[in-house]
């Protein structure tokens, strides 16, 4: 059991009929494969309508798929269903609970609903670990939208399961109250849990996950250490001051493309597998210009993101 990954995933197909008025069938999913491992944070990233919401839809019963498997902490979500919805939280992006119940009604009724008996529940210290102690019993109704999103995570915790999965989080939270759930999340994860993680802010992803997948049109086209996704990024860029106006923009073969940032401010970038920097600040110097600063963006998550899903 210990060497099998958190989630596995085997050409996983969803379909959904044609609609009303001769729409066409929509593919979902599209024969997606691929491994969550045990232990780390793992990034599930696409655009909207790439397919992220019906895999974890999925995984939690709530969804039929069309064909393939998919296994939650060893147990087959057809064949062992309550085994793989045990071993598994889920933080929509939804905000789903009763407003007239307080956060510890919230949790205790949540974990009724999971079987934990009364003596194991960790009600107060769920609610103390999303910082939401002192809510304890405020009706939820009352509560700002980030302790919402932070009571929606201590409720998919409630029955302490091996995976979490957290579908965008931090959607309309403020820095600091992100700040805190990612915290917590590392915390949970340092202590043995498995965290699935979609989000839009894509340096959230870039920081935090271990390893990530892309999704576009329902199929994946990445799935990688984070440090290796990042590799793929072939273009670079430089903001170079120079010691004149700038009348006519330098040219050499070198660069894929230059802008005017100001009189005397230029963006060259150029990619990283034709050329170096040095290179490219030596074309500039070649064309009379004298160079004052440099400052050098590496290429981010997002620069291999928009290249693989811009399809």
């Amino acid at each position: 059991m210990e060497t099998q990954a958190a989630i596995s995933i085997r050409d996983l197909c969803k379909t959904y009929a044609a609609g009303k008025g001769g729409a066409a069938p929509k593919v979902a999913l599209d024969g997606v494969s691929f491994d969550v491992p045990r232990g780390q944070i793992f990034g599930l990233l696409g655009p909207n309508g790439a397919g992220k919401s019906t895999l974890i839809n999925t995984l939690a019963g709530l969804v039929n798929k069309t064909s393939g498997s998919a296994s939650i902490w060893g147990f087959d979500i057809d064949q062992h269903p309550r085994n793989a919805k045990a071993s598994i939280g889920i933080v929509n992006q939804e905000i789903l609970f009763d407003p007239f119940f307080t956060p510890a009604e919230t949790l205790e009724i949540q974990a009724g609903l999971y079987g934990v008996p009364k003596g194991q529940r960790r009600t107060m210290d769920l609610l103390r670990a999303v910082h939401l102690e002192d809510k304890a019993n405020a009706y939820a109704r009352t509560l700002s939208g980030g302790m919402k999103r932070r009571l929606m995570v201590a409720k998919a915790m409630v029955h302490s399961p091996p995976v979490l999965v957290l579908d965008e989080p931090t959607a309309g939270v403020d820095i600091q109250l992100r700040n805190q759930l990612w915290d917590y999340v590392r915390e949970l994860n340092a202590a043995g849990v498995t965290v699935v993680l979609t989000t839009h802010y894509l340096e959230e992803a870039e920081q935090l996950c271990d390893r990530i997948a892309i999704i576009n049109h329902g199929r994946v086209v990445a799935n990688q250490p984070t440090r290796e996704l990042l590799g793929m990024a072939q273009e670079k860029a430089v903001e170079l001051t120079l010691d004149r106006d700038v009348a006519d923009l330098p040219d050499a073969s070198c660069f894929e493309k230059v802008e005017r940032k100001g009189d005397r401010l230029l963006a060259i970038t150029y990619r990283k597998d034709v050329a170096n920097a040095g290179e490219v600040l030596a074309a500039v110097t070649a064309q009379g210009y004298g160079i004052v600063d440099v400052v050098t963006r590496e290429a981010d998550l997002e620069d291999v993101f928009l290249n693989l899903t811009n399809s």
